[in-house]
């Protein structure tokens, strides 16, 4: 593509201050891999940041709800060196709850409040994805990250002003839920300008490990700022999403053409596959094409994405159910016969996320080797189905049970909905029907995990009621979402199967046609 103009993909006419200094300090201009490089470290930081601030509501819920009907009847939890006490002698930090989530409806009333969360950020999903394509990036990021800082510690504030007015608490998680929609579409329209279809699966499954490393994150964070109050366990994600996001703003290049940097031939001729079979490069040129920005029900017309998008909807449903419920349902679980305290709960829970890392890497690089992403979805989700089962038949049976299940439960649950978030998207954000333009990536992006993020809002709802009568119809529920998930793939499944079976059928053809001599001119 050519130089930067008034009409440049970003919309940015400068360069970072940070790439600036870089340039000063090398004396040169910084390499087209070395831009890669720090496009992947930086938007690994920022939504490793998102999902911490995300994460930590899920790890405070049995501080906020310790005595439900089912935790009130017992005498024994355990601590952190895993040995029992009596439950009056744990922590103060417990104590007897928040109010009002202390009351019988405090596992509702905390169900709401991931609604709440969930549901503007699946409605601010639409509308980021559309303001991202047709504004800078680095400052749409910036403004996001920022914005959720602040109204993630105004949650904690609660906690030292003494707040109980369960408004309050919702109206911040709703503020916080609209500047988090920022994130996701921002940070894959990013990486997908800056790296073609070649390996993408692979890079970006390895790269969308900011997810379970931020859930990771969130986690240890929340778990040991108990120890000081509830409160620290909002303040600190939101101080650390908040500084991250002025890394953004000071380095982060969003598109090649920003920073003036030249395609290495890979990326600027990387092939990509219509539906068809026909072959055609990912980007063309400015003189070809002059990219503007593509609408919303034009984005929605590109082949696969409704598809993708009702899928995600169903896998999103799963992954967030465990995103928000976990620690909750060990915590409220015998293990061995003995129970885990909230801080115990929330790190064990973190192994899900482990197996989500892998899950994420194994989809996007057996969905590269095999040229399906279909096929490697539909699969994924196929196989969480009797994870599902064996973890909640057999979780309970020992420490060691739960954990070797748990890490293939979060594989085969978060490998899928991985693959659909950043490889998918990033395919369909440049599909072929586009003649080359890479402003969709935001609206194609936002479109699929914004259907997503419904789904994400709806199951940590249900689960917020059905738990209080029965775990096991929670894990129906996720089981039967997830065989839905598959099934909506069935017809792209299809297609890929046929597509492979006619290219093995013409790569034997064409080894067995004889050899054709050579003319000599």
């Amino acid at each position: 593509m050519g130089s930067l103009s008034e009409e440049a993909p970003d919309g940015t006419q400068n360069k970072p201050h940070g790439i600036q200094f870089l340039e000063y300090v090398k004396k040169s201009k910084l390499s087209y891999k070395t831009y890669q490089a720090i496009v992947l470290i930086v938007t690994f930081l920022a939504y490793t940041s998102y999902h911490a601030a995300r994460k930590t509501t899920s790890i405070v819920k049995s501080t906020l709800d310790p005595q439900s009907s089912e935790l009130g009847l017992r005498l024994f939890t355990w601590n952190y060196t895993t040995e029992p006490v009596e439950r009056s002698k744990l922590s103060w930090k417990l104590g007897d709850g928040w109010a009002p989530f202390d009351a019988s409806d405090g596992t509702s009333l905390l169900g709401e409040l991931d609604l709440a969360f969930l549901s503007v950020y699946a409605m601010g999903m639409y509308c980021s994805g559309h303001i991202g394509d047709r504004m800078d990036l680095r400052i749409f990021l910036t403004i996001g990250m920022v914005g959720t800082g602040i109204f993630t510690c105004l949650f904690g504030v609660g906690y030292w002003a003494n707040v109980h007015n369960f408004y309050y608490f919702l109206i911040m998680q709703m503020v916080a839920g609209l500047f988090q929609s920022t994130g996701w579409p921002s940070v894959v329209a990013v990486v997908g300008n800056w790296f073609g279809k070649k390996k993408r699966g692979l890079i970006m499954g390895i790269w969308n490990a900011h997810t379970s490393v931020g859930n990771i994150t969130g986690s240890l964070i929340a778990a040991a700022m108990l120890n000081y109050g509830w409160g620290w366990s909002f303040v600190l994600p939101g101080l650390l999403i908040a500084f991250i996001g002025l890394v953004v703003f000071l380095i982060l290049p969003v598109h090649p053409d920003s920073v003036g940097a030249e395609r290495d031939e890979d990326e600027l001729h990387s092939p990509r596959k219509t539906g068809e079979g026909v072959t055609e490069p990912l980007l063309g040129s400015d003189s070809e094409f002059k990219p503007s920005a593509v609408g919303f029900i034009q984005a929605w017309k590109i082949p696969g994405v409704a598809i993708f998008a009702l899928c995600l909807f169903f896998s999103k449903l799963v992954a967030y159910t465990f995103l928000y419920w976990l620690p909750f349902y060990i915590s409220h679980t015998a293990i061995d016969g003995k129970y885990l305290s909230s801080s115990a709960a929330g790190n064990l829970s973190t192994l899900f996320d482990v197996g989500g890392v892998v899950g994420g890497i194994l989809a996007g690089h057996i969905s590269d080797r095999l040229g399906a992403r279909a096929i490697t979805a539909a699969s994924f989700m196929y196989c969480a189905i009797p994870a599902l089962f064996f973890y909640r038949s057999y979780g309970h049976v020992s420490l060691t049970a739960n954990i070797a299940l748990m890490l293939i439960t979060g594989m085969f649950v978060n490998g899928p909905y991985a693959l659909i978030t950043t490889a998918v998207s990033a395919d369909l954000g440049t599909h072929i029907s586009l003649k080359g333009n890479s402003r969709a990536l935001a609206t194609v992006t936002a479109i699929i995990d914004g259907t997503g993020s419904v789904g994400a809002a709806i199951g940590p709802l249900l689960t917020g009621y059905i738990s209080a009568k029965s775990w096991s119809a929670v894990f129906t529920m996720l089981m039967g979402a997830a065989l839905i998930a598959g099934l909506l793939l069935t017809k792209l499944v299809v297609a890929e199967v046929t597509a492979k079976i006619s290219e093995s059928r013409s790569q034997a053809s064409a080894t067995s046609r004889p050899p054709t001599a050579s003319l000599d001119v």
